[in-house]
């Protein structure tokens, strides 16, 4: 079942791409944030997708860390989902991706149109200066940048791969950084074909305000995200455990239902307890949405 589930998401994603950018064409030629707006129903169309057949939900924590005005959101990039699920809620992200993806058929064109950046990244300082100039233009229309500091998405387990290059483009845009954390390469891994049913988290963590050195901020920076995303990864498997032993006690005619806490840690009781939530896309219990005003776009 995983196995068709997964083949039938790839044949929805691709699919997306053709009819909302077929049909999206016009809007892009009507308004200077067009592009971004038909990426947004690319994203909503993918959403749908995940859900109801992939079995993928998400939830978003951290809102209350995104500040007013211009902000670079630094991501863990475990999975294709990181490019689409922010554009979500965020206001119409832009994303630095890589310089080959504008050659993609459709989708590369709807890049440009959406304003996101594509890096040189055999380009060096001039690359990372047009990068910088094309950021701050994006910025004063009041979007976040959003970058991926490992620059490719990397496997659950993969050691941190940082790029310094970050920290150059931190440094030059003068703006808070907004660490974000995830777990999503549990259901759609950065390799391979399967997806696997279940909910991934999205968490923004505290700002790192503007002004740090290269050093403390590349320490900061990794520190948080990595912390975090472990913290996460723990979470999710303490939840499988906990419904894998749900079905055992069920399927054994048991009649002990278990909670989980917050550190993933779980309780019995003689009473049943409700779903965490895993079949809906709703608010969180921590205030977070996962809704909102975007654009977007994908490595």
């Amino acid at each position: 079942m995983t196995l068709i589930r997964s083949i039938l998401l790839m044949v929805w994603m691709w699919s997306c791409v053709l009819i909302v950018g077929t049909l999206g064409a016009p809007f892009v030629f009507l308004s200077p944030l067009g592009g971004a707006r038909v990426m947004k129903a690319w994203a909503k169309a993918m959403r749908f997708g995940t859900k109801w057949i992939g079995g993928i939900t998400y939830e978003v924590r951290g809102l209350e860390h995104l500040p007013e005005g211009p902000i670079m959101i630094a991501s863990k990039h475990q999975s294709v989902l990181d490019t689409i699920m922010p554009t979500l809620f965020t206001n119409m992200p832009v994303y630095v991706l890589k310089q080959e993806l504008l050659n993609l058929p459709i989708f590369g064109w709807y890049c440009r149109k959406a304003g996101l950046i594509a890096i040189d990244r055999s380009g060096h300082m001039s690359a990372l200066k047009a990068l910088v100039a094309q950021a701050k233009e994006r910025m004063d229309q009041g979007r976040p940048i959003i970058i991926f500091p490992e620059g490719t998405r990397q496997m659950i387990g993969s050691a941190p791969d940082y790029k310094p290059g970050v920290a150059a483009i931190y440094m030059l845009l003068g703006v808070p950084c907004v660490p974000l954390a995830l777990n999503t390469g549990t259901s759609w891994p950065a390799k391979g074909m399967w997806r696997r049913p279940g909910k991934v988290v999205f968490e923004f963590l505290p700002v790192i305000p503007p002004g740090l050195k290269r050093g403390p901020f590349m320490e900061l920076l990794e520190s948080r995200i990595e912390g975090a995303s472990l913290a996460l990864l723990e979470e999710h498997v303490a939840k499988q455990a906990l419904q894998r032993q749900r079905r055992s006690d069920a399927s054994s005619g048991g009649d002990v239902s278990y909670s989980s806490s917050s550190d993933g840690s779980t309780s019995d009781s003689k009473s049943s307890s409700k779903s965490d939530g895993d079949s809906d896309w709703g608010t969180s219990k921590h205030g977070d949405s996962d809704g909102g005003d975007g654009g977007g776009g994908g490595d």
